[in-house]
Formats: C-alpha cells, structure tokens, sequence
C-alpha cells in the first residue's frame, strides 16, 4: 500500500471502488493560414452553435434531476456562448488575422484563463471552469471529435481526474459512480457544489499525486476527512467497511430528524438556519432541514462579472431565495465588500490595512448609488416571504442609524410609486466588532435581531490576523473575553425582548454548540450539512444544566481551562451510541 493522498473534502462520505481515470485530452491545436475567413467564421459559429444545443440539453436534465437552482450553472455557460468579448472577439480575430478557428479560440479561451486565475478572489478563478469547459465543447466540435460522456458509465467506480467540469458533474451516472477525487478544485467550485447536491462523496486538491493512482487499483476515499487509500490492505478494507456502513446508518438516522423542531433535552427551542453563498445553496439548505437561511451574502451577485448588478437583477435573485424558504426566514445580509473581496470593476482604491478600512457597510454609506439600488431591490423583494435585513460592519450607532435613514427614505419612494411591500421587515445588525458588542445595549433599541459574526469578532477582539500563521494561536473562540462579549450580547438583547442568532463558524461547531446553548443563543446559522448533526446534538442537552455549565466557564481564566471544562462536562453528560 503506498501512503495515504490527503486533500479537500468537498463532499462528505466513504467510497470504496476502483479508480477509472478520467483522461481530458490536452488538445493544442497549430496556427495555420487560411484564405476564406468567411467560411471559416461560419464554421466556427456552427461548432458554437452545436455546443448551445448540447448545453440546453444538459441544463434540462440537470434542472428536471437536481433543480432549476443547479441548472444555473449552465446558464452562465449559455451566456458565455453570446458573450460578445468572447465570441464575436473570436469571429473578428478570425478574419483580422486570417488564422484557423481552433488556434484562435484556444489562443483566446486561454488568455480568458489565465487572467480569471490570476485574480485573487475565489468565484473569479472559478469562472475559468466554465470557460475552459465550454470552450472544450466549442472545441470538440470544430475537431469533429466527440465529447466524453460520463452517462455512459456501466461499470462502479470512483472517478479519477485532474478536474471535474460542471458539465461533466452533471452527467455522472450515480447508478455506478462511487465518487471522485481530483488534482485541482476548492470547496467553491462547481464540481464540489454538484457533488454535494448529488450527495456523492468527493476529495478535491489532492495535487499531481492522483496520477500515482493506478487504473484500476481498488481506492477508499474517506472525504470525511479528505484521504484517500491506494491499494488498501484486508484489514484496512475490512475497516473502512465498517466505516462506511455505520457512516450510512448514521445519515439514515440524522434524516429522520429534517422536519422535526430543534429542542433540548429539557424542552428549550431554538433555530437552526443555514450559511449560504449562492441561490442553489437553498435546497441544500432545505434537504438538511434548515428552520431558515441566517446569512445570505449577496456578494455573489456583484462577483464574476464586469458592472454592478442592475436593482432587477437583485429583486430575481431575492424574491426567489424568499419564495423557495417561504414561510420560513431569510436573512439577508447587504453587500459586504472590501477587505478581502474586491470588486475590480469599481477601481476600488487599495488600503495600507483593508480589513480595518472602507469595507461593507462603510462603503455602502459611502457609496449610496449602489446601496439604494439593493435596498430598493430587498423592499421590492420583501412580500414575498419572510424576509429579514441585517447590515454588516457596524462600529458606532450613526452608522446604523444612517443606514435605516436610507432604507426608510427608499421604501417610502416605492409606496409612492406604488409598489406593494411586507408589511413589516425585521432589521438587524451583525456584531462583529468589539465596540459593537460592548455597546450591545445601546444598538439593541434600535434593532429588532443581532447576528454575532464570530470570526472576525475574534480577529478584532484578539488583534490577531486568523489567515496569519504566527500569530494563529490567537485566534481563540473559547477566549474569556469572547465568552464576555456574547453573553454581554446576549444580555443587553433580551432586555430589549430581541432575539440574538450567530452566523460564524463556531455556531456549527459540535463543541461549541453547548455552551452556546447555555449562554441562550437564540439562533444558530451554519453550514447546511452541519445542521442534522447539531439538532442531534442539542436534543441530548439540558439547556438549565447548561446554563449553570456557562455561568462557570464565565469565571474561568483561559481558553484552556474553559474547552477543558466544558470537553469534560459534555462527555459526562452526552452518552454517546
């Protein structure tokens, strides 16, 4: 057996199957001259036309298998394909230089590739993908060579690939497909998003060393925590065996909990809602019974792309989000921008220290145009379900003062222009700064719900970079002074009779999650895959208990001492099966 290949798990599960590489050839193609650039031309737009039918067809099948919010996807394929920066650039190209059509759609497809890479921002470098991926196509068909088709799988296996393509995804047979580990990929990319709506498990970024796996060679991919075995051993198999069935049956059991209500123990409710970056996080959010969406960032609609989404563009996108959760909440967070997500089509001025300069809500006061244009959209948006507006980044009271200002002087333009809105919208504010959370009492009049954004409540309360690796150890969530800081949250809140949600990662945390009850978080929002796991959890605690558990870790001196205390306290209550 060699040694384990670690990677990204972008999909949990355990597979066990034989490897089938999944070889993309690397076609590169030769300039050669041609005299009628006419035909050529029409040779080129037939090969795009072929590709937009084949692209059709697949965002049909994957809207009627996975949903209209996966079959977007292909909807920015589409619009690659009457992209006029790429496609007529490409035709006039042509006939410019009088070149053949695959050396100039591969001359440009690539320089689309490597500017989109080169970007910092995450969604940027995944829109090479699908350029790569529909220029394949494109490709393909100038070539007279067919595209692979992952359809036609008839044998079980696990896939093996440099990357997957949203297309290919798409079309995995799952009747004999196991999973797939790739050399590239994030947890963002299209290809992790699909695999965790086909609900495959699925190991990205493992490097070059998937091509030490053999054709073949019987794998585990246990993308619970990212490994995968080459050649495993009878003992191994035999294990991982085991793994996998108890992995099945814990899934089966943590179903049954998806439309029940979250309780304690002791009969105390709380809600649990889900994180999402993206429209077609929603049915995830659904599938793993989510009480509602606790963030929605709306920076997806302002990245990828080359201008600000226009105020119709927004209102589709939210009255959709609001229809699919209605009658359940959606919190919508407006645009947090800056620190490290940039827009590079707003020139953006660059900060000696962005994360402490003109980010979120800051830029938006700055930048009223674009601000009014989303809360017009949110207004339009709200009769629609249940929505709930919550502002970034606030540090002093002007700043939320002005921004309900704006909010208010847009909704009364569009009653009077006629517009039908919500009857009433819930406003609420992140804390996310110290000064926010040490004047809890002081905002709390003026909300109806705060969401304590723990990370960079921690970054800004510790003064520590938590992307920087030497001063890491200090980013502490069990810190005394967070403890503080939420309790004090959490205080001043229902003295005002106002509920208090968490939206940072250390709400979907398992260890976490006790104290956080006891502390009497009202609300907790978190990876959608977390949420089965933490109704699980939280039906096994005694909320009372809990609280006297927290009163305790609250006199406690350090981060040591109060995860000793409550990793202590938990094992002694929890009975684990």
């Amino acid at each position: 057996m060699t040694a384990p290949l670690k990677g990204i798990s972008a999909s949990p599960g355990i597979a066990i199957a034989r490897a089938f590489h999944l070889a993309h050839e690397r076609f590169i193609p030769t300039q050669q001259a041609i005299t009628d650039t006419d035909a050529e031309v029409g040779r080129f737009h037939l090969a795009v036309a072929v590709a937009r039918d084949e692209i059709e067809v697949i965002r049909s099948s994957t809207a009627e298998r996975l949903g209209e919010d996966k079959a977007e996807i292909f909807e920015g394929h589409l619009m690659i394909l009457e992209d006029p920066d790429f496609i007529d650039a490409i035709a006039l190209k042509i006939t410019d230089e009088a070149m053949n059509a695959e050396f100039t759609l591969h001359e440009t497809a690539q320089s689309f590739i490597e500017l989109l890479q080169s970007m910092s921002d995450e969604l940027l470098r995944g829109r090479a993908v699908d350029i790569e991926d529909v220029s394949g196509r494109i490709m393909s068909h100038l070539r007279g060579v067919p595209h692979m088709d992952l359809a036609g799988m008839t044998e079980e296996c696990i896939i093996v690939a440099k990357d997957l393509t949203p297309s290919d995804t798409a079309q995995l047979n799952l009747e004999f497909v196991r999973g797939f580990v790739t050399e590239i990929g994030s947890r963002t990319s299209h290809s992790a998003i699909m695999a965790r709506s086909l609900e495959i498990p699925a190991i990205v970024g493992i490097g070059a060393a998937v091509q030490q796996i053999p054709a073949q060679a019987v794998i585990v991919m246990d993308a619970n925590e990212g490994i995968v075995l080459i050649a495993p051993t009878e003992e191994e198999l035999t294990a991982y065996q085991d793994k996998k069935q108890k992995n099945d049956l814990r899934r089966m059991a943590l179903s049954k909990l998806k439309d029940l209500p979250t309780l304690s123990a002791d009969g105390k409710q709380v809600e649990l809602a889900a994180n999402i970056g993206k429209l077609e996080d929603i049915q995830r959010a659904i599938d793993n019974g989510a009480e509602g969406i606790g963030l929605f960032r709306t920076e997806f609609l302002y990245m990828g792309r080359s201008s600000l989404p226009t105020e119709e563009e927004q209102f589709t996108s939210y009255k959709y989000a609001l229809e699919k959760m209605n009658p359940k909440p959606v919190v919508i967070r407006t645009l947090d921008i800056g620190g490290d997500k940039e827009l590079p089509y707003m020139e953006l001025p660059k900060e000696s220290n962005p994360f402490l300069g003109q980010r979120a809500l800051r830029l938006c006061l700055d930048r009223q145009d674009l601000f009014r244009t989303q809360l017009r959209a949110l207004l339009r948006a709200s009769r629609f379900g249940n929505l709930k507006i919550m502002f970034p980044m606030i540090a002093v009271l002007e700043e939320l003062l002005e921004a309900k200002q704006l909010l208010e002087e847009e909704k009364q333009k569009l009653i009077a222009e006629g517009v039908q809105l919500a009857d009433h919208i819930e406003i609420g504010m992140m804390v996310e700064i110290p000064a926010a959370a040490i004047a809890a009492d002081l905002f709390a009049p003026e909300i109806d719900f705060f969401s304590i954004g723990t990370n960079d409540l921690i970054q800004y309360t510790m003064a520590a970079d938590r992307m920087n690796e030497t001063v890491a150890y200090l980013y502490q969530p069990w810190h005394p002074s967070l403890l503080r800081l939420i309790r004090f949250v959490i205080q001043a809140a229902e003295k005002e009779g106002k509920w208090v949600g968490m939206c940072g990662e250390m709400a979907g945390d398992e260890t976490a999650i006790p104290l956080l009850l006891g502390l009497g978080l009202h609300e907790f929002s978190m990876s959608a895959g977390s949420i089965l796991p933490a109704r699980e959890l939280i039906s096994q605690l005694d909320q009372s208990s809990w609280s006297d558990y927290a009163n305790q870790a609250l006199t406690m001196r350090s981060t040591q001492e109060i995860t000793q205390f409550v990793e202590h306290t938990r094992n002694g209550v929890i009975h684990h099966g």
